[in-house]
């Protein structure tokens, strides 16, 4: 069924008319981004053209969509805004919490169990405030949008990095800290600043071995982890036509590890197949009536150079399978050359584990491919020689492929299938292996591959690939195995090689599922009480955070300088630390515990001036806190890259963190910090960065003075009695700087609904 269709017919009624008015407004044809962006201003922000990537504009999305290891934190953030319900439609969806290691009902099972105090919270809050609730099992967020709540020329966002797989459906949907989604669940106005729009122009047809996947992983080559910062891109062309919905998800999911803001792909007859598919025939029919506009104008795909900030070109004629890695989703290699890379590098050789499925690539499609690899394998008398495991993406998706005996063939080869949820990609894997710090290579059809991500594992290699090329690699496995060149030996001795996988785009009979696993809320949520035990490890509610005074700038220890790369997943990790992710106290004891220190290469190892000892960085923090001593962070680029995790942001808060100073930051981590009344800096003179020493004490001796476009002053104080002064720069807004005066956007917020 259609979700939110009388929302939908209203957007599309106003559409046309709005569109109309931003190209005269504006006086050029306009890319689909600018459509979407300029017809969902809020009022706060009237239509004129704004700058990008310089001017902060306000904007109303469509709806909030939350995954359970973030709805938490938000959740308890909007108890606080003083509303007695969501102002636009919202969901919660229970996906993350779900530990993979039986398969999946047992490991369903235990999640009820060990999480029911969680679910329960959830469910009890989205009952009392309006929001739909999808139950533990009913599947992954993103996969669970796309079947149900995402539409053409919509825009949402989501508490999670991978929101943007919506763009498969020709929206704009962007990741964000759960503070954004107050401010929208609130009713207030969302800040964004205005996007740079890169265009990639698809030709030619995908074939043979290469799929959707492979577009996004030859793009993450190019534009690396930070290149897409700042921007939506924009896929366009024959190409982009030719693929279909869900591989448009893929490309759009995936987006989040080049640090795009989203990414999207103008309506075409593929999206409108996928909404019949999937019940929502009135949308599609509603789409159709206004197609022109849920795409971009025919001129700036003609000339994208006149009309985008940057254009790249990729023929799906000639595009080879890719595999990216280890430890970075941008390190791309062409099948072609990987096998010489695993011995360049010395990548371990022996793939131990292949596993396929997750948010980005667990479509009817990515599944019925890799099943025609698994068929051909029986029949050929070959067995997978690597751990393989399936994620379905949905209740929908797993009872559509059991019924078609997908899930069957995977298990005649030795396949185990795992609950619909994140699992292994985001570290929920209680991994079968019998020495967890072994160097080894694992290969996954999923999205980030950051060290220790998927296995707590600092010596796991993770290459990510297309479900197809992970099925094929975890029968031979071999790393070093090339499916479009190499052959392999079978239990009879006999040589034989893999055809071309292939695949429908949609079920042939249609889509089923018995109990999808969506709860509506009350209709009157105001007799309920959300109860939080006091004594809960789990679960605590929130205190506003004390705005930040001039005299805690000054003076301020150096918690952690970090070196190299610095995550979302270094700040704050995920796998088993998911279980405090509702308990800030809790879970601020694993703050930048995964950072590399500066100073002695370690990690969680951190010189603390009141004990002269060294400590674990939380130690150090509540320390320096309980001692009234401010602390600052540095770190180098792309600081916060990875996941949308708001924790990472309100951990260090909590620890009396007050500046985060660095070279440069990943969009929603900055934002985060912002949202939490934190000083989120950066260093004007990157080599700056060399000056600062474990011993400094460090003030900004301007705080006082802290104004939109104004740069700061930092000033190091020497343990040997010498100094250095440099300037800082900052992005804050007006409104953002008071974000800092009020403690956190959400005490600003609350006092304006309360005033």
């Amino acid at each position: 069924m259609a979700f939110d269709i009388d929302l939908i017919k209203k957007v599309y009624a106003d559409l046309p008319g709005k569109v109309a008015e931003a190209r005269e407004k504006l006086g050029k044809p306009l890319t689909l981004t600018e459509k979407i962006l300029y017809t969902h201003l809020h009022p706060e922000s009237p239509l004129r053209q704004y700058g990008r990537g310089k001017d902060y504009v306000f904007f109303q999305p469509d709806r909030v969509a939350m995954q359970d290891a973030t709805a938490q934190m938000a959740l308890l953030q909007f108890m606080m805004a003083g509303r007695d319900n969501v102002a636009v439609p919202s969901t919660v969806h229970c996906d993350h919490l779900i530990l993979a290691e039986d398969g999946a009902d047992e490991d369903l099972a235990r999640a009820n169990d060990q999480n029911r105090e969680v679910y329960d919270f959830l469910s009890t809050v989205s009952d009392k405030y309006g929001l739909g609730f999808w139950k533990p099992g009913a599947g992954i967020i993103h996969q669970i949008v796309l079947e149900n709540y995402a539409f053409p020329g919509g825009m949402m966002i989501g508490t999670d990095s991978h929101t943007p797989n919506a763009g498969g459906l020709g929206m704009v949907a962007i990741g964000v800290g759960g503070a954004d989604a107050v401010d929208v669940m609130a009713g207030m106005p969302w800040e964004l600043k205005m996007p740079k729009v890169i265009g990639v122009k698809l030709t030619g047809k995908l074939s043979g071995w290469t799929s959707s996947k492979d577009v996004i992983l030859k793009v993450a080559g190019i534009l690396t982890v930070k290149g897409g910062t700042g921007a939506i891109v924009e896929y366009f062309g024959e190409g982009a036509r030719n693929l279909s919905c869900t591989g448009k998800g893929t490309i759009c999911n995936m987006g989040a590890e080049i640090g795009a803001t989203t990414s999207t792909f103008g309506y075409d007859e593929a999206m409108s197949r996928y909404l019949k598919a999937t019940d929502r025939t009135e949308v599609a029919e509603l789409a159709d009536g206004i197609a022109e506009h849920l795409t971009g104008d025919d001129e700036c795909y003609a000339n994208p150079e006149k009309y985008f900030d940057r254009v790249i070109e990729i023929d799906l004629s000639t595009l080879e399978p890719h595999i990216n890695g280890p430890y970075t989703p941008d390190r791309a290699f062409p099948i072609s050359e990987f096998a010489a890379a695993v011995d360049k590098f010395e990548f371990p050789p022996v793939l131990e584990v292949g596993l396929i499925g997750s948010c980005t690539n667990s479509s009817y499609e990515d599944l019925d491919r890799a099943a025609s690899l698994a068929r051909q394998a029986k029949q050929k008398g070959l067995k997978v020689k690597s751990e393989f495991t399936v994620t379905p993406g949905s209740e929908q998706i797993r009872f559509t492929v059991q019924r078609d005996g997908i899930l069957d063939t995977f298990e005649e080869i030795g396949g185990v299938v795992l609950a619909n949820a994140c699992g292994p990609c985001i570290g929920q894997w209680a991994r079968h292996t019998d020495d967890p710090e072994r160097a080894n290579s694992i290969l996954t059809s999923f999205n980030r591959n950051f060290a220790k991500r998927n296995d707590g594992n600092p010596q796991t290699r993770g290459f990510v690939a297309s479900p197809e090329i992970v099925t094929a690699m975890a029968i031979s496995g071999s790393m070093k195995f090339n499916p479009l060149t190499d052959t392999l030996t079978n239990e009879r001795g006999e040589e034989v090689r893999l055809d071309p996988p292939t695949g429908v785009e949609l079920p042939p009979k249609g889509f089923d599922v018995g109990d999808a696993g969506y709860q509506d809320p009350a209709e009157d949520g105001s007799g309920i009480e959300v109860k939080v035990d006091p004594s809960s490890d789990r679960l605590q509610l929130l205190d506003p955070f004390k705005p930040i005074q001039s005299d805690q700038v000054q003076d301020m220890r150096v918690l952690i300088k970090a070196k190299g790369k610095c995550t979302t997943d270094h700040i704050s990790m995920a796998g088993p630390w998911l279980t405090y992710r509702g308990h800030l106290e809790n879970i601020s004891q694993n703050c930048l515990i995964g950072a590399i220190n500066a100073y002695n290469e370690k990690t969680n190892e951190v010189i603390n001036y009141v004990t002269d000892e060294y400590m674990a960085v939380p130690d150090s923090a509540t320390t320096y806190r309980d001692n009234g001593i401010g602390q600052i962070v540095v770190g180098e680029e792309n600081y916060g890259e990875g996941s949308s995790r708001e924790h990472a942001a309100m951990e260090p808060r909590f620890l009396g963190v007050h500046a985060v100073l660095v070279k440069s930051f990943a969009r929603i981590h900055e934002t985060n910090l912002k949202k939490q009344g934190m000083l989120a800096l950066t260093f004007v003179n990157p080599d700056d960065y060399e000056k600062v020493r474990q011993d400094d004490k460090v003030s900004l001796t301007d705080f006082a003075a802290m104004a939109p476009g104004r740069n700061l002053t930092v000033k190091l104080d020497h343990a040997d009695g010498t100094s250095d002064t440099f300037e800082v720069a900052h992005t804050y807004n007006q409104a953002q700087i008071d974000w800092v005066s009020a403690g956190s956007a959400l005490n600003k917020i609350r006092q304006e609904l309360t005033a």
